[in-house]
């Protein structure tokens, strides 16, 4: 028996390992490729949250090594530059799918976890204490819990029978890797079809963005279907011939209406897909793997109770709908009708003002993200809460009795962090100290977040595994063994604060 069986060795399973096998839980890791070579292409890069993430485990050096550091936000036509924000990483990195999964699974194999090519689940069923996986090379597998990344046409998924509502597809576009006997016009074109693409690769064969005449869903296109749709769009097919990729993509939308159902969870593109335009989809499913590893690892060592994972999809539930509706207002943006180049013609005047820039911006690029925190539950509508409180932790530089020491490396290990900026004497963490680690420091800066801007000093931050804030002390520990209990280990205080949405099977 193992403790978690992940379904799917993408970046984002990939991703879920590490940070499962880094709080030492056994995992089986599966892949229904016979390797991890990828056909076609996939994302092009990590935007900046996803960065700090990797730098947060200290293997962020490996990603930077082997990308191109770039301005790569964009929204219809506008491009969005973040390099005023302060973050140690005001960019998005340019680095193929392949390599960031050659990354990661050296990460994970580093931590000790193996990858089972060539297998996939077949079948589950599930009862109080578990989860019996049936396997493709006939083993049978039972582990505490299942996790579905694989894709999005997750067998995972529809075989935990989770509803996957969303939006139909409209448009759909062809990436090809081809040779052509005639050149066409390199370069980015806008057709009424949509956006057509031309590039000379460094091997002479061409890549290729083709927009298609009607939405087609079949997720395996042929040589002909790039014929057509170049023949539709230009009256000739450039002769083109000996693909090495064909992949098609759709506008089409979707997201589960719940990441748990009992002992089985989704992530990644299993829980949401959408169309890639803007570059959203890799980056949310890795921070979707961040957000769970800590709390299955918790739930499974026995620290918190089940009712921990709860908060999982109602804070990835919610940056995930947020994702979609503005990938929905993107796609929209790339209609070629005269109404639509109108409004992006607008759009695009109100994106170069800054408040509308870096606000949009702090959302694609994840670093505005801010998740509702149990204090905030405890509270009034309308009582004020520290802007910190929910929102990543900036990456300071700390004056420690070691020395000089960046915030996000006390964070390598996966563990929770207090830092203590005022009287070392004032906080008493002994009953959680296995789990969060004391760190007696200084900072003399300001505290200043994307989008929000500087905000007041603290004396005390408790950070969670994942980077975010749990708690925020301003000259007294008031909350604080509230929020460890909820965050650490106190089955009643999670009960105090569950979310009222969940169903009963998902509160067992």
């Amino acid at each position: 028996m193992t403790e978690v069986i992940i379904v799917g060795a993408g970046p984002t399973g990939l991703m879920l390992a590490a940070e499962l096998a880094l709080a030492g839980v056994d995992i089986a890791l599966l892949e229904r490729r016979p390797n991890q070579e990828l056909i076609g292409t996939r994302a092009l890069g990590l935007q900046a949250r996803t960065i700090e993430m990797l730098d947060q485990r200290g293997i962020a050096d490996r990603f930077l090594a082997e990308g191109q550091v770039a301005q790569v936000l964009g929204f219809g036509t506008t491009r969005l530059s973040i390099i005023d924000f302060p973050s140690r990483h005001p960019y998005g990195l340019g680095l193929q799918q392949q390599h960031t999964e050659r990354l990661l699974a050296q990460r994970v194999s580093e931590l000790g976890v193996r990858i089972d090519y060539g297998v996939e689940v077949t079948g589950f069923d599930q009862d109080l204490k578990g989860v019996d996986a049936r396997l493709s090379d006939g083993r049978e597998l039972r582990a505490e819990y299942l996790v579905g990344c694989d894709g999005g046409r997750s067998l995972i998924r529809k075989m935990a029978g989770i509803d996957f509502p969303g939006w139909e597809p409209t448009m759909s576009s062809l990436i090809a890797e081809v040779e052509l006997s005639t050149e066409p016009e390199w370069g980015v074109h806008h057709h009424a079809f949509g956006t057509q693409a031309f590039s000379q690769l460094t091997s002479g064969r061409a890549s290729l963005v083709v927009s298609e005449r009607e939405p087609q869903e079949n997720s395996e296109p042929t040589l002909e279907d790039l014929r057509s749709a170049l023949n539709d769009a230009w009256g000739t097919d450039f002769g083109a011939h000996n693909p090495s990729t064909i992949t098609r993509f759709t506008d089409m939308a979707r997201q589960v209406s719940a990441y748990r159902s009992s002992r089985v969870l989704l992530a990644g593109d299993a829980a949401h897909v959408h169309s890639p335009v803007g570059g959203q989809g890799l980056n949310t499913g890795v921070q979707d793997a961040v957000n769970l590893g800590w709390k299955l690892a918790q739930v499974v060592r026995g620290v918190s109770p089940e009712a921990l994972l709860n908060t999982y999809h109602s804070e990835r539930h919610a940056v995930g709908a947020r994702v979609i509706h503005h990938n929905l207002a993107q796609t929209a943006l790339m209609r070629m009708e005269d109404r639509i180049q109108a409004l992006t013609e607008v759009v695009d005047e109100w994106l170069h003002m800054d408040e509308p820039r870096r606000t949009l911006a702090g959302a694609l690029s994840g670093l505005d993200i801010r998740y509702e925190t149990s204090a905030e539950r405890g509270t009034s509508r309308g009582d004020e809460v520290h802007p910190l409180l929910g929102r990543r932790v900036p990456d300071v530089d700390l004056h420690t009795s070691e020395g000089m020491r960046r915030l996000y490396t006390y964070l390598h290990e996966g563990q929770a962090v207090l830092l203590n900026l005022g009287d070392p004497g004032d906080l008493d963490i002994t009953a959680w100290s296995d789990l969060v680690r004391r760190v007696d420091a200084r900072y003399y800066g300001g505290w200043e977040l994307p989008v929000v801007g500087e905000v007041a000093a603290p004396t005390a931050v408790l950070v969670r595994p994942d980077g975010y804030v749990a708690w925020v002390g301003e000259s007294s520990s008031t909350g604080l063994d509230e929020a460890l209990a909820f965050w650490f280990g106190s089955s009643s205080g999670m009960k105090e604060w569950m979310p009222e949405d969940m169903s009963a099977e998902q509160q067992e």
